[in-house]
């Protein structure tokens, strides 16, 4: 099983109402939150980790992840908001507010954490849930608590605008938990945002030294690398109509682990000795996965036999 832990929110994404009014529309939504959805679709087992409400928008979370499959056995309920973030979209990018003060999520701790049966192989972290504590203290504290013993995989999905302001402690805080994962994904945009210019597969080799096996990088239209300290494998972008690019990095971190789980690859020692041609499935996986994603409005990752 994979464990996805991060944010799970409520994604209100821009609408046009039957009179011709500019709305918005609820989508449950989060980057980790989509990951684990993405990740049950392409038929691996997927659970899922978070603070999520029990009022109404957190009951939409806990019924989406259900409807895709998903372990929400791990979920920690309580009586607190569901954060919710309002999308703007401008030539298919997205960009975000989010409204996330003393929420479920936001304000899960340490003692919120589950105990882990043997059947959890792997661990993915990311999202904006690294960056408020206390959620994002209570992420990396479980990271620690189980990177000696089980895959962790970290995708940061850096957003500037949300780190504002503590800038300092969010770059400490994604160093360390860089050092102790095995694999890591990271877009060009936030590998140069972590660190600085140059050619991509050079800064991520300058990752791989921290300790990751290996570093995925995605480059939008120009398709996705993955680099280890002695290989390099490309794959190219599938050329498809977007409609826009909610969900397209976190349905590529699925098809990435649902490769691996394919692969009978999801163990610490095999992410340590991964062959060119597992690397390439798990490019090719989380590449035709993450067309179909953006082929169509929001955050809805394809099913196994829609590839």
């Amino acid at each position: 099983m994979i464990l996805s832990c991060g944010e799970a929110l409520i994604d209100m994404l821009p609408r046009v109402s039957t009179s011709g009014e500019a709305c918005f529309a609820p989508y449950a939504g989060g980057a980790v939150f989509n990951t684990a959805i993405a990740l049950s679709r392409l038929g691996a087992p997927s659970a899922f980790f978070s603070g999520v409400s029990t009022d109404m928008l957190g009951e939409i979370l806990a019924e989406t992840l259900a409807a895709s499959k998903v372990d929400t056995g791990f979920l920690a309920r309580s009586s607190r908001p569901t954060t919710v973030a309002f999308v703007k979209l401008v030539n298919g990018q997205a960009t975000y507010a989010f409204y996330d003060e003393a929420t479920a999520g936001r304000m899960l701790a340490e003692a919120d954490l589950p105990a882990l049966p043997p059947d959890v192989q792997a661990l993915f972290f990311g999202g904006i849930s690294l960056v408020n504590d206390p959620a994002a203290s209570t992420y990396e504290a479980l990271q620690t608590r189980e990177a000696a013993a089980r895959t962790i995989m970290l995708d940061p999905n850096i957003r500037p605008g949300f780190i504002a302001g503590q800038e300092d402690s969010y770059r400490a805080r994604i160093e360390r938990m860089i050092a102790r994962s095995d694999i890591v994904k990271l877009s060009d945009e936030d590998l140069h945002w972590l660190e600085g210019p140059g050619d991509l597969t050079a800064l991520a080799r300058g990752i791989v030294a921290r300790g990751p096996k290996v570093v995925f990088v995605t480059e939008g239209g120009d398709g996705a690398r993955a680099v280890t300290a002695t290989t390099e494998r490309r794959a190219p972008a599938r050329r498809v109509t977007v409609a826009d690019t909610v969900g397209a990095g976190d349905t590529f971190n699925a098809g990435v682990l649902a490769a691996l789980h394919r692969a009978g690859a999801l163990s610490k020692a095999q992410v340590g000795a991964l062959s060119d041609a597992v690397l390439d499935a798990c490019l090719d996986l989380g590449i035709r996965a993450a067309a179909v994603t953006v082929s169509r409005p929001g955050a809805n990752p394809p099913w196994e036999h829609e590839l």
